[in-house]
């Protein structure tokens, strides 16, 4: 009796897998497979705020001086006193240096006496023309003599004219061998050390001196911002007038307060925009010429205004935006115009929303466009 072969034998038990894998393949692929969405993300919703808001303006300026002036040596000679401490506040009208006076004082003595030489000539002449014109009426002289004697003393009072005018010149230019501060405000430092030379071929720059309080600022706006104030009625404005918030680099929030006095008349073809200039208080000099500073003007207040929180705002190459939860809670991007961010972290929107929407305020990068969201209420803006 033959055994079976175990190659044919194991042979045909591989037909069989084979034959029975295909048919649960066959069998899987009848029933196709269903997997099942996930579910919409979850997002924090509110609704806008509605309140009054002044909206404002922010820009970038700088300082300047209320008056500021150069303090230069008008008469040539050596400095010998430096009358001031640097950085002190003088007074119009002090003596900050001294040029050495001799050689000025010596021309004002000789400039004195040229002047009473010309009267002594002046009178001398008016007497003589006396004695002719006395003369004269008897035919004692003749009328040359008569016409030179009134040259003469014509010529002689223009002398006393010239000598006078050279006095005062010499007495001037005496007087500025004291450089005295034109303005009060606060001194720098003296430029020159004693024992130098000073306004030999030009006036030679000694000092300067700022008024600092009250201070300017200078900054610019767009023309339609200036327009749109200029056409506010004052009524309108906080306190009735049109204040301005200065802040520094180190500032966080607007600590000095002032008023815009001057607007430009003038529209810079180039920009834009118009120059403006505002006065702030500077008593305790806590403000110098020539600071970067921000610059924050309120506009008329816009009544029932509609705030949004200011995180809830995304930002794309189309601008600022909002997503709103619409019908069946689908996702829409509304586009938006904003004011300036308010204190309590809400901003106002200028156009894009109409104040009943709901929008998103967390969960903004799960939401998409045109796609559901699952809105978690929660409390309005603050």
């Amino acid at each position: 009796m033959m055994r079976p072969d175990p190659i044919r034998r194991g042979a045909g038990g591989l037909r069989w897998s084979v034959a029975a894998c295909a048919l649960a393949l066959a069998a899987a692929c009848s029933e196709p497979a269903t997997i099942p969405p996930p579910p919409p993300p979850e997002v924090s919703i509110a609704r806008p705020l509605r309140r009054d808001v002044v909206p404002y303006g922010e820009f970038t300026g700088y300082t300047r001086a209320f008056e500021s002036t150069e303090v230069r040596a008008r008469v040539s000679g050596r400095l010998e006193k430096i009358e001031f401490e640097p950085a002190s506040m003088v007074e119009e009208g002090d003596v900050l240096f001294t040029i050495e006076r001799e050689s000025y004082q010596a021309a004002r003595d000789g400039a004195f006496a040229e002047l009473k030489a010309a009267e002594a000539e002046l009178a001398r002449t008016e007497s003589d023309l006396k004695r002719i014109q006395q003369a004269i009426q008897t035919n004692a002289v003749s009328q040359q003599d008569l016409d030179l004697a009134t040259a003469r003393r014509d010529q002689a009072s223009a002398a006393v004219l010239a000598a006078q005018a050279a006095l005062d010149k010499a007495e001037l230019d005496l007087s500025y061998t004291e450089v005295k501060a034109r303005i009060s405000g606060q001194v720098g430092r003296n430029l020159v050390d004693r024992g130098n030379l000073v306004g030999g071929s030009s006036p030679t720059l000694l000092t300067t001196i700022n008024r600092m309080d009250p201070i300017y600022v200078y900054f610019t706006a767009p023309e339609s911002s200036v327009l749109r104030w200029l056409s506010t009625p004052r009524d309108e404005v906080p306190e009735g007038s049109l204040p301005l918030f200065v802040a520094t680099a180190a500032d966080e929030d607007f600590p000095y307060e002032g008023v815009l006095d001057y607007i430009s008349n003038t529209v810079d073809p180039d920009t834009g925009t118009i120059e403006l200039r505002g006065e702030l208080e500077n008593g305790d000099m806590s403000l110098f010429p020539g600071l970067f500073v921000r610059v924050r003007i309120p506009g008329p207040v816009q009544a029932n205004a509609i705030l949004v929180e200011e995180r809830a705002i995304g930002t794309d190459l189309g601008g600022k935006y909002v997503y709103v939860v619409g019908e069946d809670d689908v996702v829409e991007q509304r586009y938006v115009s904003l004011g300036v961010v308010q204190d309590d972290g809400t901003v106002p929107v200028l156009e894009g929303l109409e104040g009943d929407e709901v929008y998103i305020v967390e969960g903004l990068l799960r939401a998409r466009p045109g796609l559901p969201v699952r809105p978690q209420a929660r409390e309005e803006a603050r």
